[in-house]
């Protein structure tokens, strides 16, 4: 099984070939291509590579396929005895990515 562990928008994740994956909003267009090059681990069939902090001759190709927003967290904020309450919300731009391949240089 041929996986990789990379970071992006200060996240990391876990990312295998042929599955989308919901990362914050990537400012490129629809159906561009785009190359992941922070990767900290690569898998490829029981071989184990570990980056320092990263993997200089690995590339991940992907697609951008939509831009979309989350779904809404509720944020309330109270403070009991003062009458004070807040509720507001938030949703999330993200960019949803096909991952195409895990090429080593």
């Amino acid at each position: 099984m041929k996986y990789a562990i990379i970071e992006i928008s200060g996240k990391q994740f876990w990312i295998e070939t042929g599955k989308f994956y919901d990362f914050h909003r990537i400012p490129t267009e629809l159906g561009k291509e785009i190359i992941l090059n922070r990767v900290l681990l690569l898998n490829n069939e029981g071989n184990v590579s570990i980056g320092q902090p990263y993997l200089e001759n690995v590339k991940i190709k992907g697609t951008i396929l939509k831009h979309f927003r989350g779904e809404k967290k509720i944020i309330y904020k109270m403070k009991s005895k003062k009458k004070t309450r807040r509720k507001h919300g938030h949703r999330q731009e993200l960019t949803r990515v096909l991952i195409k391949t895990i090429g080593i240089k």
